[in-house]
């Protein structure tokens, strides 16, 4: 490669994905939104339609060695449908696009199929179309999801002011303990027959990583309360990624407590048995899927009531910057550690 060209890990996805959009104005009137959030946001009439993308590639975001077929499905369809929920929306419609190598054969797909079967059916969403290929490298699927939502109902991520309260739903770091524990366990059974991994004790990390499920509950509840949130995010590359995006776009700054990020019994004793730090592996592990958001400091009450949410900080004036507050008062600055699919190989 000549010596001028810029490897894409320097940028990283959300850096690549700025170079390569920032040049392409809308010019349609129904575009309220493009590229930059969960979701990209369009008006026709009286609702905004929301699109958005996943793509899935087999030794990049899986390893079909132990993730079975139907969980893929499922996962693929569900990481869509947070997307949606993450704005704010419900999600109505589903294409799927998928390529596939010579190692896979019908039986293979109909498995897959089932599991985004499985999501449609639990979410109430359709799928209405989509594309098949063969493929050189592996399984590739690919699906865009289509929501709806009332224009006054959406939220983006760029809303929050100073003095919100930062939210999130459920706990963190399941899903990246949960990959852990899978890891660990196919190394050991590498070139053992009749293997059989010791997963008890452990149900709910595999779960969280296996087979994630959509806020969709929370988001209802939101709603059912009267809470509008100013911003929100689906935590899909870890809290702190999702924390900073946050604060880019809506041009503020953040404190979060590190007494205050929920975590699961079980996420604590994996990362115990890894000799690793917990609350890096709640902010920085990804795929948990829960809803990060901030609310106004005058609904404090009315979250503090609600079961499955964490106030976990507050937003600031953009020039006191993004820190986590640690158990014994100290600041750290916090940086944008996530999943990145150009460094997942290296």
């Amino acid at each position: 490669m000549e010596n001028n060209q810029t490897e894409i890990s320097e940028l990283g996805e959300f850096g690549l994905i700025d170079r390569l959009t920032k040049d392409f104005p809308l010019k349609n009137p129904e575009t309220k939104k493009g590229v930059g959030d969960d979701a990209a946001i369009l008006s026709f009439g009286d609702k905004d339609v929301l699109v958005t993308t996943d793509l899935l590639l087999e030794g990049i975001h899986f390893d079909v060695r132990y993730v079975p077929l139907k969980h893929l499905g499922y996962k693929a369809a569900i990481v869509n449908f947070s997307d949606i929920y993450a704005m704010n929306g419900t999600p109505k419609q589903i294409t799927v696009s998928i390529g596939v190598s010579s190692r896979f054969t019908v039986e293979h797909l109909d498995a897959i199929y089932s599991g985004i079967k499985l999501a449609c059916e639990i979410y109430g969403v359709d799928l209405v179309g989509g594309d098949t290929s063969a493929s050189a490298t592996g399984l590739v699927i690919s699906i865009t999801c289509i929501g709806v939502a009332a224009p006054e109902d959406v939220v983006r991520r760029d809303g929050a002011k100073p003095t919100d309260i930062i939210c999130v739903s459920g706990d963190l770091g399941a899903a990246f303990m949960g990959l852990q524990l899978l890891e660990r366990e196919n190394v050991v059974a590498a070139g053992q027959k009749n293997f059989q991994p010791d997963f008890a004790g452990k149900e709910y990390i595999l779960e969280r990583q296996l087979k994630p499920e959509a806020r969709k509950d929370i988001i209802e509840m939101l709603r059912k309360e009267g809470i509008k949130p100013t911003s929100m995010m689906d935590v899909s590359d870890g809290l702190s990624s999702e924390l900073l995006h946050i604060c880019k776009d809506s041009d503020t700054g953040c404190r979060v407590y590190e007494d205050k990020i929920p975590i699961d019994y079980q996420t604590a004793l994996m990362a115990e048995e890894f000799n690793m730090n917990l609350v890096t592996a709640a902010m920085n592990g990804g795929e948990d899927y829960e809803l990060l958001f901030t609310v106004p400091l005058t609904d404090h009450e009315k979250i503090e009531k609600l079961k499955g949410v964490t106030m976990i900080g507050y937003i600031t004036k953009p020039e006191l910057g993004c820190a986590m507050v640690t158990r014994d008062g100290a600041e750290i600055p916090i940086k944008a550690q996530g999943w990145n699919a150009f460094n997942a190989q290296s």
